[in-house]
């Protein structure tokens, strides 16, 4: 694998601990700025929906930059808001930091995942994205406690200070060990490419991950609360859980990466497979996803088994979102300059629809437990999409081939 796919690892690790830090640190904002807790929880919705709207755009605006450069200039942007964001004592500026975070992060993300996968060779490509990702689980194992620590024992503010410091190697090593083959290629269609969004077989690879993140972030968005609330847990139990969640996250996308090097996106004739049909281990793992959040559903009133639970299922979650990224970017292959954007948009579009429904149904039952009977009905909807596409395949009723 190369060195620079792990140092681009090393930025989204920061970033990914920027986006999930705001759970742990909005009681201390809000007290600070002197702004209602619900205020100061929509920073994280601002930050969500940024990323979804700005993976797509600055990927068309950066497309014909070298990705050094691009890379090096979201990152660098990443620490001046969160300068900007620390320092400020205004709800508005601070909101709109985490407007224009997210945007450098989306477009930072969609340039990564695409050099990752042009650099790595075919066969390893599923392993670089996994190696990509890993910098989002380790935030959720190491940087989530980690800022919550920082909020404690200083204020919400190290914490913003923590992650710009944190993005200065990376952005050093980004300028000193880019390869050279991770510039753009020379001739790049913004409108072909956008054509390429258009084939049925890349929307429905995007509609599988956003489902199956939609199904994780639901529950993630409340683990929090099902610990303390459900499971009768004290407050200083939250960061363990979560870190449990993110250790189970971790190895579910490195076990999934590994195992893609050892199997074929394509078929014995060389054709690329339907986007839908099970690959070795992902079919079986996608029909224990929603077996495993029922019964999460079941035993979270129990700290041992809700603890059990979610590792297991931050496993399954981000081993089998992993997958289905660079499904993404398998099918748009013919998009180099906006195929991660549109893997970027997939799994944002989730994070934000996930939280939504899970907050709607818990609105409705008045039990936190049904964020997790979200996660499970999502998870089922994604079954029963991967069945429908494996029977179309097989019965011989769709023609697929690799998007041009």
């Amino acid at each position: 694998m190369p060195l620079f796919v792990y140092v681009l690892s090393l930025a989204v690790f920061a970033q990914g601990t920027s986006e999930f830090m705001l759970a742990g640190l909005v009681p201390d904002i809000a007290h600070d700025l002197s702004i209602s807790v619900s205020a100061a929880a929509s920073l994280t919705s601002a930050y969500a929906v940024g990323m979804v709207v700005g993976a797509p755009v600055t990927a068309a605006l950066s497309a014909r930059w070298p990705r050094p450069r691009a890379l090096a200039g979201f990152l660098a942007a990443f620490v001046v808001v969160h300068v900007v964001g620390a320092l400020t004592t205004d709800f508005a500026v601070l909101f709109g930091t985490r407007i224009a975070a997210a945007i450098v992060n989306a477009g930072f993300l969609s340039v990564a995942m695409s050099a990752a996968t042009s650099l790595a060779a075919p066969a390893r490509q599923a392993r670089a994205t996994a190696v990509l990702l890993s910098g989002v689980t380790l935030s959720c194992v190491v940087g989530v406690p980690a800022g919550a620590l920082l909020g404690d024992w200083y204020d919400w503010r190290a914490a913003f200070w923590a992650v710009a410091a944190l993005c200065l190697p990376a952005l050093a090593l980004v300028f000193r060990s880019a390869p050279a083959g991770s510039t753009r290629p020379h001739e790049i269609s913004i409108k072909r490419e956008v054509r390429v969004l258009k084939a049925r077989p890349v929307q429905v690879a995007m509609a599988l991950a956003a489902v199956v993140n939609g199904a994780t972030f639901a529950t993630f968005a409340y683990l929090a609360v099902i610990a303390t609330d459900v499971a009768r847990l004290p407050g200083e139990a939250v960061p363990g859980l979560l870190a449990a969640f993110g250790a189970g996250a971790f190895v579910g996308v490195t076990a999934a990466g590994r195992a893609a090097t050892r199997t074929s996106g394509h078929t014995g004739d060389g054709r690329l497979r339907h986007p839908l049909a099970p690959r070795p281990g992902l079919g079986l793992a996608l029909w224990a996803l929603p077996v495993g959040w029922a019964v999460l559903a079941l035993v979270s009133a129990h700290p041992t088994t809700l603890f059990i639970g979610a590792a297991v299922q931050g496993g399954l979650s981000f081993g089998i979102g992993s997958t289905l990224v660079n499904r993404v970017m398998r099918v748009a292959s013919n998009a180099p300059a906006l195929s991660g954007s549109f893997a970027t948009v997939a799994l944002n579009t989730g994070a934000v629809l996930g939280p939504l429904l899970a907050g709607a149904a818990t609105g409705v039952t008045g039990d936190y437990r049904g964020a997790v009977w979200v996660s499970a009905g999502l998870a089922a909807t994604a079954v029963a999409a991967m069945a429908v596409g494996h029977l179309r395949t097989a019965c011989g009723r769709e023609s697929v081939r690799e998007v041009r």
